[in-house]
């Protein structure tokens, strides 16, 4: 489908000059990227005006200096995410074509055209348990089955387990399964684990690939209905140059507490955001590396991988492939896409705050990677500020603890003659409104949406869900932030993560576990929150927040671990989801095959 043109957006009697897959006008998606510049510049500048006046009042000293560099790194990102979620929820009900708009493909999406085209489904393992993994396997080949056109779709297991035990669970999960993924199901384990996941796609598409004209990247604990699969296949075959279509990505109903607090923040930030960013990003999409649907001869072709120069940390394989293959994609003249609505595509969150952070750095390392990416010949403009971006990103943490740092500091010698504190505190509060206003963006969506605040519990539940997630995010944050600080430290000097299994589970976090992987945390709020105390106790309750979060959070890890909890919240329907609520026969299905989990299945509320 060809994108409507409006009015205001097109210019009568040129020709347009159109993306690859013909989407869209390119004059139109360049002059909306100059707008996200400009209220991203514009805001940044309100910023940086705000500090002076602040500041203004005593004389600049160094801890000022510091704080004003270290919002310039930090601070961007959470302006861009802000205008992102701005633009989505405007999108969303401020027009009626918004999801055109931002995603023409998705015209598409429900059309009723045969399939003509082979997908292979391809599952990475590596050293985690295999039969809630082929359990999933199994209800996608059924729900593909009963859409009829499940003959399209072969299943590939590809193995990088490297515990001999693990893997022999593998070959005989896959062997009971077999029958019912199909005979045509393929399980293969590597014993040569180059390249780690990117080494064994590419394994895969040197032995397989030329059957088919489309892969689906699945996680160890991906899962998608049949219906969305080929949803996606369909816009693929309407349009030759996607080469890459990313399905947005919604947790499952968890019953760890961790896990269900988080998705439940995330859910509802991923879908302002996601639209917002689609609607400026248009062909240069993001892949996030799983539950997408790739183009395999462009993949081919021209998102090989490189081994970077150098060795451990920042040389070698890279960790974050997924947005350089993304990158080289559009590069090779190939439109990558997000689908920024919720349809059937799920993932498993970390169950613990160590297992969260664990996922994290690695995902860290692998982003500080991409600046040997950033200067490679013939990437777009867009990808170079994204893969810049998801550097920065990560820059973000050290900068928000320098500020920290700092800003304890000047409250330690007192504030009145040092800086305008009516005025910085209205800037606090503007910038924790900024932090937060996706997921605020995401609520609102469910307040204006018919029906779409019953699918969440109702309206108690949902308010109280709102503000457990609240609180949890702004005990998260600084301790997370913490984290990535002292991961960036060890980085420098050659510290590394290793890309092992992951926990999926439930299970209560041993309180030795949470003391050696916290106390840094635990030590720097205790000590910031006690000289506070003692020099500015007025003060106390400004940094409450960070210092809270710092200071608990080794009981926050452990009490968000507890099973108990996670049993307390489920039975009262807090931070449910509505494939909780309303169970989905997918997710029922798939729960069913597997083994029985740590706390009863989810429930409709």
């Amino acid at each position: 489908m060809i994108e409507h043109v409006h009015p205001m957006e097109a210019d009568a009697g040129l020709a347009h000059v159109r993306t690859p897959a013909g989407l869209q006008d390119r004059r139109i998606v360049t002059r909306r990227r100059r707008i996200v510049f400009a209220l991203n510049l514009v805001s940044m500048l309100a910023v940086l005006a705000g500090l002076v006046v602040v500041f203004g009042v005593g004389g600049w000293n160094v801890t000022d200096i510091v704080i004003v560099v270290c919002v310039c790194i930090g601070a961007p990102w959470t302006i861009m995410g802000f205008w992102n979620a701005v633009i989505g929820l405007w999108l969303m009900h401020g027009v009626r074509d918004g999801l055109e708009r931002a995603a023409p493909q998705m015209v598409d999406a429900d059309a009723t055209a045969p399939i003509s085209t082979r997908t292979a489904l391809t599952m990475f393992l590596r050293n985690e348990p295999p039969e809630p993994s082929i359990a999933r396997l199994v209800e996608m080949r059924r729900s593909l089955d009963a859409t009829g056109w499940g003959g399209h779709f072969d299943i590939y297991i590809l193995s990088d387990t490297d515990d001999e035990q693990i893997a022999q669970q593998e070959r005989q999960a896959f062997d009971k399964a077999q029958g019912l993924l199909a005979p045509t199901a393929i399980y293969r384990r590597r014993t040569n684990n180059i390249g780690y996941k990117s080494g064994n796609l590419r394994d895969f598409l040197r032995h397989w690939g030329r059957r088919y004209d489309y892969f689906l990247p699945l996680d160890t604990d991906s899962l998608m209905s049949g219906a969305a699969m080929v949803r996606m296949v369909r816009i693929l075959q309407a349009h030759p140059r996607i080469g890459i279509l990313q399905s947005l990505v919604v947790g499952a109903p968890a019953t760890s507490a961790f896990a269900r607090i988080f998705q439940f923040g995330m859910r509802h930030g991923m879908r302002s955001f996601t639209l917002g960013a689609a609607w400026w990003h248009a062909d240069c999409g993001p892949y996030w590396g799983h539950n997408a649907l790739i183009r395999v001869d462009a993949f081919r072709k021209h998102c090989r991988l490189p081994t970077l120069p150098g060795g451990s940390p920042l040389g070698g394989h890279i960790l974050s492939h997924d947005q350089v293959e993304a990158v080289l994609m559009r590069r090779g003249g190939f439109e990558c896409r997000v689908m920024p609505v919720e349809g059937e595509s799920w993932e498993e969150n970390p169950p613990t705050l160590l297992d969260f952070t664990k996922r994290d750095l690695r995902w860290c390392q692998g982003n500080m990677q991409y600046g040997r990416i950033l200067f490679w010949r013939g990437l777009k403009p867009m990808s170079r500020f994204q893969i810049f971006a998801a550097m920065m990103m990560y820059f973000g943490a050290p900068a928000w603890m320098l500020i920290t740092g700092a800003a304890a500091l000047k409250l330690m010698h007192g504030l009145d003659q040092q800086v305008n504190v009516a005025f910085g505190l209205s800037m606090f509060f503007v910038m924790i409104g900024m932090s937060l206003f996706p997921k605020i963006a995401g609520w609102i969506d469910v307040a204006l949406r018919p029906g779409a605040v019953a699918s969440y519990g109702g309206r108690v539940r949902f308010a109280l869900g709102a503000l457990t997630e609240t609180v949890f995010s702004m005990l998260l944050a600084p301790v997370v932030a913490f984290r990535v600080t002292l991961f960036l430290i060890g980085l420098a000097f050659g510290r590394s993560v290793i890309w092992g299994g992951q926990n999926r589970d439930p299970y209560a976090l041993p309180w030795r576990d949470a003391v050696a992987g916290l106390w840094p945390q635990t030590v720097a709020g205790s000590v910031l929150g006690g000289l506070l105390l003692w020099l500015e106790p007025a003060a106390l309750p400004w940094a409450a927040a960070v210092l809270a979060g710092l200071a608990l959070a080794i009981p926050f890890a452990l009490l968000t671990a507890l099973p108990e909890a996670g049993r307390w919240m489920y039975r009262r329907g807090l931070c449910a989801t509505p494939d909780e609520v309303q169970p989905n026969p997918v997710l029922h299905g798939a729960q069913m095959g597997s083994p029985p989990r740590t706390v009863p299945s989810p429930r409709a509320a």
